[in-house]
């Protein structure tokens, strides 16, 4: 039997301390690009958000070497002192950030949240009805691209004309459906949720209501827009976009049972231990959410999401729902005759991010759409402000006009792109970082 010689310090020491830069120089020019890339873009993809350094460190942390399979406390695995106690921690932070008794942190992703909670909560082909896809609606929640779909028995809720939730017709499919649960939230709604009108509903029918507050969770958080609780059951949120923290997912309730059942469903119902990296990232993020300075931050959000709107408005474009109560901006293209994803790709060459969005009764494929979907959560996390919504309404609204008449966009695409970086160049992103990446990029 042959043995193996144990290794000195020194033959570890590359291992243990060389950084990406030296070690894997191909992946570090990537990581380089786009450090580059996110701090010269103005970027309004809604699901996009800036992290804190803070936040940064603690994602990167060397929390991400351990396994810990179940809950604080009852582990299947040893030394957990210290995990079991990051995840307490991220809890609490939590509940205190939402108001509510209970907190899973352990989630992923706002998707395995939502797939947790219909394994805690529904049987194989209990009825659910959700918000539609095309009114707004997310996919986890019951669409059959998705597992959900397979899990349920999915039935959806529109808008009326004006992209609104149409209440009334909502109660009337509840009271003819019954189903066991109602959902609401979604990626593309612009407006605020009455809450409390859907807590009614819920309640005429005997269904429990969930509410997934991805986009607006940080509006919730600073209060700025009509709290879940006490209305909701449960609650599921990612932990970026207007969070602004680690990529993640995080459940939320006030019952006990629902709590308990969570646990199960999520570990080892939807995955196996959490990413402890992410929920030290989610735990960092959450002690910002509770600060004075958060609060401002979401006040900023909403004021700058309502400028952007407006000023789309006094340039030409029509805003779904004439505006918003929450970091998205949806603009509905039909009067102007034009589809979202050519759109989407003119504005990335002028180095404006987006993403397409589906209008409500509108029978455009989902491919093209006949909207943009655009956000402001990132651009407010890095200082811009209402004058500036009104600058990138500007460059967005010049190549709507010019797409509208037909015209070549070369020339326009080419000039914003250089005004944009200009702009950007004000509002520095992790400046040492980024000029520590360009320099060895480069090398």
């Amino acid at each position: 039997m042959t043995t193996s010689p144990s290794l000195a310090a020194s033959d570890l020491s590359g291992y243990f301390e060389d950084p990406c830069a030296r070690t894997d120089p191909e992946l570090h020019a990537l990581i380089a690009g786009e450090c580059d890339r996110q701090s010269h873009s103005v970027e309004l993809v809604a699901s996009e958000n800036f992290v804190s350094r803070a936040v940064l460190d603690a994602q990167g942390s060397i929390f991400c070497n351990k396994t810990v399979t179940g809950a604080p406390g009852a582990r299947f695995h040893a030394g957990a002192d210290f995990a079991d106690a990051l995840e307490r921690l991220a809890m609490a932070r939590a509940c205190e950030a939402f108001g509510c008794s209970f907190a899973n942190v352990q989630p992923h992703s706002g998707i395995q949240a939502n797939l947790a909670v219909f394994r805690a909560l529904l049987q194989p082909g209990d009825k659910t009805l959700a918000l539609a896809g095309d009114a707004g609606g997310h996919f986890s929640h019951g669409a059959d691209s998705n597992l959900s779909g397979m899990m349920i028995s999915a039935h959806f809720y529109g808008t009326d004309r004006e992209g609104l939730i149409d209440y009334e017709a909502l109660a009337a499919q509840a009271l003819e459906l019954r189903p066991k649960l109602i959902v609401t939230g979604g990626a593309a709604y612009p407006r605020a949720i009455d809450f409390a009108r859907l807590r009614g509903i819920a309640d005429s029918v005997g269904a429990l209501l969930m509410a997934d507050i991805a986009h607006i969770a940080g509006l919730v958080a600073a209060g700025m827009h009509p709290d879940p609780f006490p209305h909701c059951d449960v609650v599921t949120t990612t932990t970026y976009k207007s969070l602004r923290g680690a990529r993640g997912g995080i459940i939320l309730t006030n019952t006990p049972e629902i709590a308990r059942a969570l646990e199960k469903a999520t570990s080892p119902g939807v995955q196996g231990s959490p990413l402890l990296h992410a929920v030290a990232g989610k735990a960092a993020c959450l002690g910002e959410v509770l600060t004075p300075e958060f609060r401002d931050y979401g006040r900023r959000v909403l004021e700058n999401a309502r400028a952007l709107a407006t000023a789309l408005s006094a340039g030409g474009t029509d805003v779904l729902c004439g505006g918003t109560d929450t970091p998205l901006v949806i603009a509905d293209l039909r009067r102007r005759g034009l589809h979202g994803q050519p759109l989407v790709e003119s504005l990335d060459r002028a180095n404006i991010t987006c993403n397409r969005s589906e209008i409500p009764h509108d029978a455009t494929d989902p491919a093209l759409t006949s909207g943009l979907r655009l956000g402001v959560s990132a651009m407010t996390t890095r200082g811009l402000g209402t004058a500036e919504m009104e600058k990138i309404a500007g460059w967005i609204g010049q190549l709507l006009d010019l797409h509208q008449t037909g015209a070549d966009t070369g020339a326009a695409e080419a000039a914003i792109n250089a005004d944009s970086r200009a702009l950007m160049a004000k509002f520095p992103l992790y400046a040492a970082m980024t000029s520590t990446t360009k320099t060895k990029g480069a090398a």
